[in-house]
């Protein structure tokens, strides 16, 4: 398994339309080793679109589970060529994004929805769900089709924001050192 490299804004690649997955072999089960590898090494990330690591493929995995504020989740789920079957609400949220390090943005999403989708054995699954984790699943199913979350504010200036970042070690004082 690897850790794959993670597309960052602007790169063209991210706004590609990806193809629907029709093989379930060995290669396709690697890639989804290295795509989880590459979420689970992302501190805070809960979800991975393969379009993000330049794979054109219609597959994202999700674990809504990592955000300690989400207590109603299904954990790790590998979606294939997802679909949503319904929606229903809408509600503002604060999205972040691994090919957009740098930023946040207040974006509006369905607040329910059913997916239907194949898991990683090629079987169907219908996936219910509703709050973060149907955010989780709508945002990574928009880089399938080239969509990135600025796409979806209502206006740059007062919807996005600058991510604050918090230093790993903060520097001892002149004083302080010993």
């Amino acid at each position: 398994m690897a850790v794959l490299e993670v597309l960052t804004y602007p790169n063209p690649e991210l706004k590609k339309v990806s193809q629907p997955v029709s093989n379930f072999d060995g290669e396709l089960q690697n890639f989804i080793a290295d795509l989880s590898e590459t979420l689970y090494a992302s501190p805070g990330c809960v979800g991975i679109a393969a379009p993000q690591t330049g794979a054109l493929r219609r597959l994202i995995i999700i674990d809504a589970s990592r955000n300690q504020k989400c207590t109603s989740n299904h954990g790790r789920q590998v979606l294939i060529n997802p679909e949503i079957t319904s929606q229903e609400g809408s509600v503002m949220g604060r999205e972040g994004c691994l090919s957009l390090p740098d930023f946040t943005a207040n974006v509006v999403r369905a607040n329910s929805i059913e997916v239907a989708a194949m898991n990683e054995k090629g079987e169907k699954v219908v996936l219910k769900t509703e709050g973060f984790e149907a955010r989780v699943i709508l945002h990574e199913m928009d880089h399938l089709d080239g969509i990135l979350f600025l796409d979806r504010v209502t206006s740059l200036k007062t919807d996005v924001f600058r991510r604050k970042r918090v230093p790993e070690k903060l520097p001892l004082p002149d004083d302080a050192a010993t």
